[in-house]
């Protein structure tokens, strides 16, 4: 028995081979969900769907940060399946900018995908979680929007990050009578492909003696608390922001 069994999952920007999305759509798939895959590269989303355990996954292109596309992927995915049990918000960047240095296109293209894209494909899909009277809505913070500054991330990714809570917290609010569930997630240093290449030995050995289990997380350790959001072991759980740091930010 999976914990997703029958469940409809819509997971943005889980292309990426090393990255969050693609470890939880990996998850997911295993634990019996059907995963429809978004991410900007449309070949690259279906190649990812295709790869999943079971088989009636698929993927689908489009950015997060244009509405009309976020409704045609909820669209499509209730042609396909007739519900979304879950969708997981995890298209992000980041650029590690010092705050003087945050030039106006820099601070569109961080909040625009972080926070509107987050936004826009919740908006996409509430209606038929409503009409459900169950959903659940998993969206990807950051340690760096509790602690002011995470590794890589400019103050324009902290703000990003922290409307992301704040709008998680709103939408757990308004959605609750309704059933439907909003919570977020708060990794803190993960090795990936975003994080790959960036740190010199000494930074990386800086960064690990600020945590207490003494090592990167893995974007299965995020994959597994955005699998514990999704279900119904949580089923009481909403505006909740749950960290996944190793003890580096407890508060």
């Amino acid at each position: 028995m999976g914990l997703l069994d029958g469940r409809i999952a819509i997971i943005t920007g889980a292309a990426s081979p090393r990255g969050l999305g693609r470890a939880t759509a990996q998850l997911f798939a295993e634990h019996g969900a059907t995963v429809v895959i978004t991410d900007l590269d449309s070949a690259q989303a279906q190649a990812t769907a295709v790869d999943l355990p079971g088989n009636s996954h698929f993927g689908i292109g489009g950015n997060v940060c244009d509405q009309g596309n976020c409704v045609r992927v909820a669209q499509a995915t209730l042609q396909a399946f007739g519900r979304i049990d879950i969708l997981v918000n995890n298209a992000g960047i980041t650029q590690p900018l010092k705050l003087m240095e945050i030039a106006p296109e820099n601070y569109d293209a961080v909040t625009d995908v972080n926070l509107r894209g987050t936004l826009y494909m919740s908006q996409a899909v509430i209606p038929a979680m409503r009409t459900q009277k169950s959903g659940s809505i998993v969206n990807m913070s950051s340690v760096s929007a509790q602690r002011g500054g995470g590794i890589f991330g400019g103050p324009h990714y902290s703000a990003a990050k922290a409307g992301v809570l704040g709008l998680t917290k709103a939408m757990a609010r308004e959605l609750a009578p309704d059933n439907v569930r909003a919570n977020a997630i708060c990794p803190g240093f993960i090795a990936t492909d975003i994080t790959a290449g960036k740190l010199t030995d000494d930074m990386r050995a800086q960064v690990l003696a600020g945590i207490p289990m003494g090592r990167a997380g893995t974007a299965q350790d995020v994959a597994g608390c955005a699998l514990f959001l999704a279900s119904n072991l949580s089923s009481y759980c909403t505006g909740t922001e749950v960290d996944v740091n190793g003890g580096s930010l407890i508060h």
